[in-house]
Formats: C-alpha cells, structure tokens, sequence
C-alpha cells in the first residue's frame, strides 16, 4: 500500500457572481516510502494547488474540493484542523517556493526552528537550541549557532532555504513536499539543493513529493514523474521512460522546447505552441487540442482516458499518442516548426493556430468544431 495515495482530486474556487474556476480537475498519483515523484507542467497546471490541498493549506471559505488523499489510510482532505495540525510538522512537511516570503521577517531563525521541536517533539530551553543548531548545520548552514539569532534577510537566498530544509526535516516526516524548491536560486545552489534532498531520502527513507516546471530537476531526482496540464494528469510514467518515449504530445513537446547537447549545431527547438490559457474544459475534450501538432476530431469527443499504448505503468490520456522510436528523433525532425504549421500566422499575431489534424479531416471542418467547443466553453464562463 502507498504511503500517500491521491485518487481524483479536485479543488475548486467559488465566488459569488463568478463563474466557478476548478484548478484540479481529477488528479491522481501514488507515493511509496522512499520513492521521490515529480508534478510536473507550466504554471497554471495545477500543481501548488494540488499540494496546499494535500497540507490543509487552502482556504476555509470559496474552496471546494473533493476526491480522497490517504495518507497512511487516513484521508487527508476530511481530517479536522486539529488533526491537520498534528500531522503538519511531525508526519507531513512541505518547503515553500519562496522562502523571504514564507519565513517570518520579525522572528529570528533559531525561534523558528524550535518552535517546531516544542510542538511535536517536546524539546526546550538549550536542549531546543542545540538541536536547532545541529539541523542547521546538517543543511550545510556554516556557523549556524551565530545563524540562530539571525533575522530572514540576513541570509542569503540558498541559506533561507536551507533554513526551511531545516525546519521542514526537524521531525523526519515520513512525507516531505516541495514546491518549486530551488526557482530563486541560482544554478550551483541548486545543485547543492537537490543533492541535500536526495540524501534526506536515502538517509532517512522520507518520501518526496517534488513539484516543478524544470525537466533538469526531475531527471536528475525523480523515479516517477507525473505530467499536469490543465489540472489533470496528462501522462505517467517511470522517469527513464518518460524522457525516453514522452507518449502525450504536450510532454513530448516539452521535451522538445529543451536545447540538447547531442543536437546539430543551429538546430531550431520545438516550442509547444500557445499558452495555458489556449485550453477547452476538459468535459468537451482534450484541454491540450488548441495547442496540439497531433489534434484529430477524436479528441473532442469527451475526456480521454489514462491509457498504456506502450507498456504497463506508461499512462498517457490521449486518443492520438505520439508513438515514435525515440522522443529523440521525434523532436529533432518529426515536430514542423512554426513556418511548416498550417495556419499559423507568419508575425506570430493572433490566438494559437490549429494545425491540420492527423487524419483525413477537412481543414474547414475541423476549425469549426474546435471554435464551437471554444466558443461554448466562453459562452459558460460569461
């Protein structure tokens, strides 16, 4: 059984007089003890709010979310304030994107961090501090007996996150959630971010939840890797497979939009085309078709299904997966670039362009059935 198991999640925001915004739309993934999973996708997908529902973190009111999130066997998403807050801290821990923002500015480092030891671990006085300074200096914080009395910006960007590190790591929770954790920091710190988190899992065997939109982050720390877009997951797989064989047009076109060592020289990348906002509800079909090299008709006929094309535990919910030899070659000749797409506009203006689809479809037929689909999903946010 895995130790976190999501199954159809969705968070929805309300406010009167406004049309209903659902962020999550049915997303569903597993966790396993000492396993690290990325969430992955463009902002807008999904992913921070998937993990503040996880953490109880939401909002009381104009939030409605449903679906269950087990963790242990206990549903996250039903649990009490009280019991949310016994978890937090102790069982569950999250770092932030941001640390300046996410760290009080009028209390110095050391309180912070032992007043997580006082809560959960029942720890005071010199023993709190000493302890505090040992996190810190696990981290790879110098000094950090002088760093406890510090204020937040009185560090530097890659010690304020070592310092939530610190904080989040204080209890070893069995369950440890990132978010974007190394987007303000530049490259080396990076670096020393990532391989600090991937000892913690070694060490202590803590499960990572890692949310990103950096591909460099996932391949060198996930096993599993799960791809959002719209608030669904749009493709699952083992990390190897996944940059091996990207199945779903939008993972292999994020793949595509990376710079590659092995590539000619001047050779163009394939960007996805579009933006988040290019989208149709998932209720009339594929969120990604607007924006998809491989739109067929089919993919307006309802949400697509996860399904294995390749192999078992390869999941891609698309009714016209991308089934080349290599994600490679693939991205390298078979994606037309923006002068070969047609209907796209040569000065760039104008909404996405919706190529051609695969199969034998009038150009004119298909542009209306993507406008009336666009048009409907308008005509419902109005």
């Amino acid at each position: 059984m895995a130790l976190l198991s999501v199954d159809e999640l969705t968070v929805t925001f309300t406010q009167r007089g406004r049309r209903d915004v659902k962020a999550v739309s049915g997303v569903s993934f597993d966790v396993d003890q000492g396993q690290v999973v990325g969430l992955v996708g463009e902002s807008g997908c999904g992913k921070s709010v998937t993990s503040l529902a996880l953490m109880g973190l939401l909002p009381s009111r104009g939030v409605r979310t449903g679906g269950r999130a087990d963790f242990d066997g206990t549903d996250l998403l039903t649990l009490s304030p009280k019991g949310m807050r016994d978890l937090r801290g102790s069982q569950l821990a999250m770092i932030f994107q941001d640390p300046l923002s996410s760290l009080n500015p009028v209390v110095p480092i050391g309180v912070q961090v032992t007043e997580i030891l006082a809560r959960h671990r029942g720890m005071k006085g010199e023993a709190a501090r000493r302890e505090a300074a040992s996190l810190l200096d696990r981290v790879g914080i110098p000094d950090p007996t002088r760093r406890l009395k510090e204020y937040p910006h009185q560090l530097s960007g890659g010690m304020r996150q070592r310092a939530l590190i610190a904080m989040a790591v204080a209890c070893a929770p069995r369950l440890l959630i990132a978010d974007e954790p190394t987007t303000a920091l530049d490259v080396t710190i990076q670096a020393q971010i990532l391989e600090l988190l991937r000892e913690l899992v070694d060490e202590e065997g803590t499960a990572l939840l890692m949310i990103t939109h950096d591909l460099g982050v996932v391949a060198g720390l996930c096993d599993q890797v799960n791809v959002l877009y719209a608030g669904k997951v749009v493709e699952s797989a083992e990390r190897r497979e996944l940059f091996d064989a990207p199945t779903h047009p939008y993972a292999n076109g994020l793949l595509g939009s990376i710079p590659r060592l092995d590539a000619p020289r001047g050779e163009p990348l394939r960007p996805v085309r579009g933006s988040i906002n290019d989208t149709i509800a998932w209720e009339d079909g594929c969120a990604f078709a607007p924006r998809c090299d491989h739109y067929t008709l089919e993919c307006l006929k309802g949400t697509p299904a996860l399904e294995e094309p390749r192999k078992p535990g390869h999941q891609v919910r698309c009714v016209n997966p991308v089934l080349s030899d290599g994600a490679a070659g693939l991205r390298e000749s078979a994606l037309p670039g923006p002068d070969e797409v047609p209907g796209t506009e040569a000065d760039g203006e104008g909404g996405p362009a919706v190529d051609e689809p695969v199969e034998k479809t009038e150009p004119a037929e298909k542009d209306a059935a993507v406008g009336t689909a666009g048009t409907a999903e308008k005509e419902a946010g109005a």
